[in-house]
């Protein structure tokens, strides 16, 4: 087989989901890295520590000795099987380092000597990294929106997947957006999300083109914020509103928040802890708007909810429908009808949601 040679292709990388093996050390790979890449690295977090120490003390040559000396015998062996495992299920992949130096050369002069070529991307994470910052800024700036609001509970999320040409941001961020968004699992880290947000958004410009939906959302998605920038087009651009009767919001509402989110606790921790862990999250979510409700208001509402929670346990989730109404009414509807206000010479359309994915789809030009 011909061996492939070394890339600088970052647009193809990332349209094309190729595999990417991060042989940076665990901390690095944490701080953030990119959606297709996994972590196998050449030195752990206390080898690199040691290096990095050596490097600046003694110089490369010496910090280079004793990173063989580090990584040598069954630990060395361990890594290559690693890599080859890699390699193995992902023969169309790459590798890179930081700056595409001397862990990726050493890392893939190791693989060869095991008796397979590898190839590396040139100028390694940094290169990437400066890549997405560069596409998202001119996207940002060059790209044409439309934003899809609601008041809560509308199902905006589930309306957005029908939209000819959607960027999920509370997708990318692992969160829903509001006191009640966290999900089980953690929030990416604030460098994970824009090299998300990045990728979707170079998704959406060279597989789909034309206008971008997004979720009408506030600087922070849970911890993650949006680039300051996009939230100012965000906020010039128009709007599609999305519909739908009272009680189906509360349907929506205790569907994803209630019935579904017990799944994942149950899933993620077991029948007993998860439910000890969903009742701390519904409660915890209710009290961090406690200032914003009101003293008098937040006890009523939490009293409802321990009732409900109550009931819930006795297998009857009917009762949840008493303190979603009640917080929609008196809390997130007239704050979003206050918001409405303000933007209303931007809307395009106003409907439920088959009314909405109709209108985008007939006037969707690429």
């Amino acid at each position: 087989m011909a061996t492939r040679p070394d890339t600088n292709d970052y647009l193809s990388l990332f349209l094309n989901d190729v595999p990417l093996m991060d042989v940076r050390a665990p901390v690095e790979f944490a701080k953030g890295s990119f959606p297709c890449a996994e972590n196998a690295p050449l030195m752990n977090d206390e080898e690199r520590h040691r290096v990095g120490i050596c490097y600046k003390e003694k110089g490369q040559d010496a910090a280079i000795d004793l990173g063989h000396q580090l990584v040598s015998g069954d630990i060395k062996a361990q890594r290559i099987e690693a890599w080859k495992r890699f390699v193995a299920q992902h023969p169309e992949g790459y590798l890179f380092c930081f700056r595409g130096g001397l862990r990726s050369r050493l890392t893939q002069q190791w693989i060869k000597d095991a008796g397979i070529d590898y190839p590396l991307v040139k100028g390694g994470y940094k290169a990437l990294r400066r890549f997405l910052i560069d596409s998202l800024e001119a996207q940002i700036a060059d790209g044409q929106y439309r934003i899809l609001s609601g008041k809560t509970g509308t199902g905006k999320t589930r309306v957005l997947q029908q939209l000819p040409n959607p960027v999920d941001l509370e997708g990318l961020a692992n969160h829903r957006g509001s006191s009640f968004g966290r999900q089980v699992t953690p929030q990416p880290s604030q460098i994970d999300f824009e090299n998300r947000l990045a990728v979707a958004m170079l998704k959406a410009k060279h597989h789909t083109g034309g206008p971008i939906y997004l979720e009408d959302e506030s600087r922070l998605v849970g911890r993650c914020a949006l680039p300051e920038n996009l939230k100012n087009r965000m906020g010039e651009s128009p709007l599609l509103i999305l519909e739908r009767p009272l009680a189906e919001r509360v349907e929506i509402i205790r569907e994803d928040y209630v019935e579904g989110m017990l799944a994942d606790y149950i899933q993620r921790d077991g029948e007993e802890a998860g439910w000890i862990n969903f009742r701390d999250y519904l409660l915890s979510a209710l009290d961090r708007i406690r200032k914003r409700l009101g003293g008098e208001r937040h006890q009523h509402l939490r009293s409802l909810m321990g009732d409900a929670l109550l009931q819930q346990a006795r297998g009857d989730i009917t009762l949840h429908d008493r303190w979603i109404q009640a917080l929609l009414k008196d809390y997130y509807d007239p704050m979003y009808d206050y918001q409405l206000g303000q933007k209303e010479g931007r809307i395009l359309v106003r409907g439920e949601p088959d009314e909405l994915v109709e209108w985008a789809r007939r006037n969707h030009c690429a």
